[in-house]
């Protein structure tokens, strides 16, 4: 599902950059640069400075709230627990 995003697929993050409604693509990026990290174990402090670090990111870095950041938490939790299940097998 996140494959072909995370593969350059659409060309979008690179090419316009990552913004803070952009919960999904920001999770596959954090997803990757922090392999079996539980993204409920981290405070939204953290998680927010890790997003305006990003490279792909390309937005106001004082954008987020507390909805946009629990989104992206949740879209993280989502691919950690996939990739969790798939390490199961």
């Amino acid at each position: 599902m996140f494959e072909g995003a995370l593969a350059g697929g659409s060309g979008r993050k690179s090419a316009v950059g990552l913004k803070w409604d952009q919960a999904e693509e920001i999770a596959e990026v954090l997803a990757e640069n922090h392999p079996g990290l539980d993204p409920m174990d981290v405070r939204f402090t953290d998680l927010r400075q890790w997003v305006v670090d990003l490279d792909e990111f390309d937005d106001d870095p004082n954008g987020s709230n507390e909805s946009k950041l629990e989104a992206i938490q949740m879209a993280w939790h989502e691919i950690y627990e996939e990739q969790s299940g798939e390490d199961d097998d």
